[in-house]
């Protein structure tokens, strides 16, 4: 069994904290007390193929401030494997209150080889708010949103989508791992030691870009000392091996904000497509370019049938910036990074198409390629071909 690449996604609880805490009289003062194990509800279904051996919730911690009540959760579930196949990844669902905003979160862990019978830790370590004059019961629920198995088969009721999101990642994990045995067959260990060592250091470099992101509301007010609002076009990465091709796209562009991108894709495959994501590129008037994040096409409104076209959309405002400083948009560079056909398979880009000059300024590795990174930082070339050849 090895380590696990985690991954929390909350519900912008900072954002929810802002509304709750209005309600919060002037100088009354935050009350904290610990969590209990009775306040955690772990709700797995009866033919689960994970069961729960324990759970450690000591260091969580509830503050009642006025209207609105803090949940600090610092907690350890310990999971078994009571299925005969090997899980590769797990999404759980962390609630307080499902219709408050800062209510939910999850919690995902990708790279797992858990065989039938093995344990394996799953760490729950976010915020989450809850009104105080909710009903009684227990303050925290946790449930299976979904586990992805080695033949990616799924079992779960996928309300966050993790079926997609943990077949995208268990599939860039094996393109990953099949690179990296490649490398050791062909150039042995000074090999794959140079290829992870090359893997480090481009993590270390990558620029950092923060992304504040808001609703689209019609046009923005320009300060004077910028330009106009204008249309900017994408330029365009061409892979290959797409399935769908980008066709052309543009957003409106004001100084360090871009509003309501689209991007016209045509599906140049055989198959029905029923999800599309981009990797977005933005470039500043000196030239550094940063990776923006992604552009995914609505969960519901794409259906891409064979040789047809549409539209990947967004109704939303996206503000860039780095180290505190504004930066603002010169270009912008889309590429295709996900594609998931009617039939639930997924793809996603190739080694050789990612071995692009852009795309290595800016582009993180998989979360497969910096588990297998960290495990070379820890236990060296040994460790990392011992690591490979479990697969």
């Amino acid at each position: 069994m090895k380590t696990p690449t985690a991954v929390m996604r909350m519900a912008k609880p900072a954002a929810a904290f802002a509304g709750l805490l209005l309600a919060v009289a002037p100088g009354l003062f935050a009350q904290e007390t610990p969590l209990s194990k009775n306040s955690i509800s772990v709700n797995l279904p009866p033919n689960s193929p994970v069961t729960l051996i324990s759970m450690s919730s000591d260091q969580s911690r509830a503050t009642a401030m006025g209207a609105a009540m803090r949940l600090d959760l610092d907690i350890l579930l310990t999971l078994r494997n009571a299925s005969p196949s090997h899980i590769r990844g797990i999404t759980l669902r962390v609630i307080s209150q499902e219709a408050v905003p800062g209510g939910k979160g999850s919690v995902t862990k990708v790279s797992l080889n858990v065989g039938q019978g093995e344990v394996f830790p799953v760490d729950i370590q976010m915020q989450l708010v809850r009104p105080t004059q909710v009903a009684a019961g227990p303050l925290v629920q946790v449930d299976l949103d979904g586990v992805l198995f080695q033949d990616l088969s799924f079992y779960g009721m996928d309300k966050l989508n993790s079926r997609r999101y943990l077949t995208a990642c268990e599939t860039e994990a094996e393109r990953d791992r099949e690179h990296f045995k490649q490398v050791l067959l062909r150039s042995g260990k000074d090999g794959l030691q140079k290829e992870i060592l090359e893997s480090i250091a481009r993590q270390e470099h990558l620029p950092s870009l923060d992304v504040r992101v808001g609703r689209s509301n019609g046009p923005s007010v320009t300060s004077a000392a910028l330009p106009a609002e204008h249309e900017a076009r994408f330029a365009f990465l061409q892979f290959p091996d797409s399935p769908v091709a980008p066709v052309e796209g543009w957003a409106r562009i004001n100084g360090n904000e871009a509003r309501a991108p689209q991007i016209d894709v045509r599906n140049t495959s055989s198959k029905a497509v029923k999800y599309v994501e981009f990797g977005w590129v933005v470039s500043d008037p000196a030239g550094r370019q940063y990776m923006a994040g992604s552009l995914p096409s609505s969960e519901s409104a794409l259906y891409l049938p064979a040789g047809s076209q549409a539209t990947v959309r967004q109704d939303s405002s996206l503000r860039f910036s780095s180290n505190g400083q504004p930066v603002n948009i010169q270009g912008m560079t889309g590429f295709i990074r996900q594609v998931e056909f009617a039939d639930g398979r997924i793809w996603v880009p190739s080694r050789q198409s990612l071995d692009n000059p852009l795309l290595h300024k800016v582009l993180a590795p998989s979360a497969e390629e910096q588990r297998l990174s960290q495990i070379y930082v820890r236990r060296g070339i040994a460790g990392l071909v011992e690591e490979l050849k479990k697969f």
